[in-house]
């Protein structure tokens, strides 16, 4: 059977990124950006062929509008999944029966500390707990990996997300590639130099998978969010099921795709609100 795997990129932990300017669609930096970051999908593609020459591999477009990889630019062996919304977001591809996930780009959590462009999904989010665990994006989207019965064996970012990730799953494989020296500032590689050891990495995560566990997944889950804005909050009150207390909404889901569609919508009232 041929394996499948997912490359699921993000923006803000690519090396060379320090700035939201360089992430948003239309503004400054953003094009060099966007070509950083297919750079860095390409280079985990590579080591994932190395590894695996015969693989399937889905390269999930991760990043704000899912608009930003630049498809001609691609690594022509692997499949581009781009456009939202659509069904798991920054994880669409996992329905397609993947047996391993890769995070690369990825960020540190909100209230990380030290981190580079450290959020949780929105900027309007402050904090996102499972089961009273506070998780960013790499905990979520490890999660929800988890309820398809798929390991996340391996995670490139700064040095904030890799340790966040390593918490989670200390059995894969981390490609750090900047150091925060702040939330728009950072001691990075060059970009070259990252992509060689994302290549490398991906590689060896491909040749430990099958000993590489899901992380746990606990059930059934109780989601809490706090939100910075009262009138997001407002909103996401009045969905079934969701109870409100001060700026904190919560709900209850049998299933974590469910929970991370809940999220999703939660999100969207943050920023498409009447």
């Amino acid at each position: 059977m041929t394996m499948k795997v997912l490359i699921s990129v993000d923006m803000e932990g690519i090396a060379g990124i320090v700035h939201p300017e360089e992430t948003i669609p239309g503004r400054f930096d953003y094009e060099r950006g966007r070509a950083l970051m297919t750079a860095a999908a390409n280079a985990a593609v590579a080591g994932v062929l190395e590894a695996e020459p015969a693989a399937e591999v889905l390269v999930a477009d991760a990043h704000g509008p899912h608009r930003n990889l630049l498809p001609e630019h691609l690594d022509r062996r692997a499949r581009l999944i781009r456009g939202k919304p659509r069904e798991l977001g920054m994880m669409a591809g996992l329905q397609a029966g993947v047996q391993a996930a890769m995070f690369v780009g990825y960020h540190a959590r909100a209230g990380a500390g030290s981190a580079v462009l450290a959020h949780t999904m929105a900027e309007a989010v402050l904090d996102v707990r499972i089961n009273g665990t506070s998780h960013g994006e790499i905990g979520i989207n490890a999660l929800l990996a988890a309820s398809y019965g798929v390991p996340v064996v391996l995670a490139s970012g700064d040095e904030a997300a890799c340790a966040e990730f390593s918490a989670l799953a200390p059995q894969s494989v981390t490609v750090p590639v900047k150091r925060a020296l702040g939330q728009h500032a950072a001691d990075g590689m060059h970009p070259d130099q990252a992509h060689d050891l994302l290549r490398r990495g991906a590689g060896q995560a491909m040749r430990v998978h099958a000993t590489t566990a899901p992380v746990w997944l606990p059930h059934p889950l109780r989601i809490e969010v706090d939100l910075h804005q009262p009138r997001a909050a407002d909103l996401a009150a009045l969905l079934p099921s969701v109870t409100r207390s001060g700026r904190t909404i919560a709900f209850d889901a049998e299933t974590m795709t469910a929970a991370y569609g809940m999220l999703h919508v939660i999100v969207a009232l943050t920023h498409n609100g009447p």
